[in-house]
């Protein structure tokens, strides 16, 4: 017997959550980029979240590996493992659907998804699905050192691109794409929102999205941006005038504001 037909014979005997470990082992550059990502594998794999088995969560890390390598992502898996926690164990009592406002190709979109699915939310995708629009704005340098590039048309895939790489690495069912500029579909949103995730780079969306979906958000729900290394966002969360003026809300308290990327707040239960 051949070695390719004994590897062959180990992977279809062995249990699938050992397969799945044994394919992460194998392709590590899909989840391992960086130590952080590792450990928040790690972290994700061995802490219990309710009514998800460790099967499930071993096949969540394994499709997030494949969504990576085959999708442009602009995103570590720490991130998305992070927010995809949090749909997976905000309690079944804060109602409401997960919102993501800017998807890129759709490979954040395949992952929230799969969270999404369950968790026995729908995920509803805000995006232009043409890029960033023409902007004027000067983020200068990050907290992170890095000179970010936001020129019109940056982190553009279609809507068909997007929805092709959500049927092919997530769970294309329970998403529902609003395709346009957020100034023009956000405002007639109505749903109540249990978790939402922003990455939308831009301060004016950022500003859109906040006016518009925070108010939407359930006491006790999450919301998270991607940009909060842009000094130009950071100033607008921490604007107590926007919040009460703009959004008609206290300002909550972000999480790692000023001194990590990703960055997030829990509505208060009571005002």
């Amino acid at each position: 017997m051949n070695s390719q037909v004994m590897k062959n014979l180990v992977k279809s005997a062995a249990p699938r959550p050992l397969r799945l470990m044994l394919q992460m082992i194998r392709y590590p550059e899909g989840l391992f980029r960086q130590p952080r990502d590792l450990r928040a594998a790690a972290s994700f794999l061995s802490h219990s979240v309710a009514n998800v088995t460790l099967g499930q969560r071993l096949s969540m890390v394994n499709s997030l590996c494949e969504t990576t390598m085959s999708v442009d992502c602009a995103h570590t898996q720490e991130e998305m493992l992070t927010f995809i926690t949090t749909v997976l164990t905000i309690p079944a009592e804060v109602t409401g659907c997960v919102v993501e406002a800017g998807c890129c190709k759709g490979g954040s979109t395949a992952k929230f998804s799969l969270a999404a699915k369950l968790a026995g939310r729908r995920l509803v995708v805000f995006d232009s699905f043409e890029g960033l629009p023409d902007n004027d704005e000067g983020h200068g340098t990050t907290i992170l050192g890095e000179t970010p590039d936001f020129s019109e048309g940056r982190y553009a895939g279609t809507l068909e691109e997007v929805r092709r790489n959500v049927h092919d690495h997530g769970a294309l069912e329970v998403c529902e794409f609003v395709e346009g500029w957020f100034d023009d579909t956000l405002p007639s949103f109505r749903e109540p929102v249990a978790a939402i995730y922003l990455d939308v780079d831009l301060v004016m969306s950022t500003r859109t999205c906040l006016k518009y979906l925070y108010p939407l958000l359930a006491p006790g729900g999450y919301v998270y941006s991607q940009d909060g290394h842009l000094p130009l966002v950071i100033d607008l969360l921490r604007d107590d005038n926007f919040w009460e003026t703009e959004v008609n809300y206290p300002r909550p308290h972000f999480t790692g504001l000023g001194t990590q990327k990703l960055v997030w707040a829990r509505k208060p239960t009571e005002p």
